[in-house]
């Protein structure tokens, strides 16, 4: 458990009581995002599923939680000097906007083949935009020169506790929604990118109720840390391969999230393009929710059908496959196909 000393006696960088700090700092902050159910997909799922709805978060993604928590709690020489972040989109949506609330600079580091909606939702935030070649540059490089030449404070999009912690409420919040209910959840999934949610919101959910598995959902042709976990160190992912979930296509676990997850973890679950279009139609179908790929990874996964064993609620009753998932905020440009 993470709650625990790591093997080298250090004390651990991500607890509890970290998250719990990081929902009170945040909290004025934050939407308390709804837990829904459909009485026609679990009907579906033969199983009870739970969907915490991130995209209605700011900036429609879970990613608002942790920007958050670490800008709060930079020092004022820091934010006269601004931030610089690199991100898919949606943690740079999220750096921007809390930055435009406080009146810190901000410079985004994002890939040019991201969705147009995130890089103008970006720049309307008022951060500068510094667009990158997938397949010739590296997007941390070009954060750290942006760094060292301006001053600019580095806010890591996972590889910080901070981050983590602020992402971390997200499985509070679950767990407190569940046993508002009566319920305690059996497992407890996320899409993985580069590890930052699962690893916070795991470390909340596991703190709370040992007993509850934790699944990491990943897309095909992004499946490092499965590979990861398979091979017990951090693999990266090979060039050329494309998805419809641009949101998880970070090309390595954390250095401090993998550690985390793979003491987490259950088991990795990896989706194809065609899984997760099933689940786009189903969030609209049954919820009229229109999600962004990389949100409905976890359900496109179907842990349920990989594991059906029971579990209970606070009364007793049979409640198979308990689990959760995200949705974050839709591209138009994507949804197209989907005809």
């Amino acid at each position: 458990m993470p709650s625990k000393s790591t093997e080298s006696g250090t004390p651990p960088i991500l607890t509890l009581a970290r998250i719990r700090q990081a929902a009170e700092r945040i909290g004025p902050f934050i939407v308390r995002t709804p837990l829904l159910e459909n009485p026609r997909l679990n009907e579906r799922l033969q199983a009870r599923l739970l969907l915490k709805l991130e995209a209605l978060q700011h900036t429609g993604s879970f990613t608002f939680r942790g920007a958050c928590n670490r800008i709060e709690q930079l020092p004022d020489a820091q934010r006269q000097r601004g931030v610089v972040a690199w991100s898919s989109g949606n943690h740079g949506q999220a750096v921007a906007a809390n930055c435009a609330r406080r009146g810190i600079p901000a410079t985004i580091v994002m890939p040019h083949t991201a969705p147009r909606l995130k890089i103008d939702a970006t720049r309307a935030q008022g951060a500068i935009v510094r667009l990158y070649d997938r397949a010739i540059e590296n997007r941390e490089e070009i954060g750290r020169q942006i760094s060292e030449r301006t001053g600019a404070t580095i806010i890591h999009p996972y590889d910080d506790p901070d981050i983590m912690a602020g992402q971390g409420t997200v499985g509070l919040e679950i767990m407190q929604q569940c046993a508002e209910r009566g319920l305690r959840p059996d497992a407890v999934l996320a899409g993985v990118g580069g590890g930052g949610l699962i690893a916070g919101a795991g470390t909340a959910v596991r703190a709370l109720n040992a007993a509850t598995r934790l699944y990491a959902v990943e897309p095909a042709g992004f499946d490092d840390t499965a590979r990861s976990l398979a091979l017990g160190e951090r693999q990266s992912n090979t060039g050329g391969a494309e998805s419809l979930c641009d949101a998880l296509m970070d090309p390595t676990p954390g250095a401090l999230t993998f550690p985390l997850n793979r003491a987490l973890l259950t088991d990795v679950l990896v989706v194809s393009d065609s899984e997760v279009r099933t689940a786009m139609r189903a969030c609209f179908e049954h919820l009229k929710i229109v999600t962004e790929p990389g949100g409905v990874a976890p359900p496109g996964g179907d842990p349920v059908g990989q594991d059906r064993r029971a579990g209970h609620d606070e009364r007793g009753r049979d409640q198979r496959g308990e689990c959760r998932c995200r949705a974050l905020r839709p591209d138009p440009a994507r949804l197209e196909k989907l005809s």
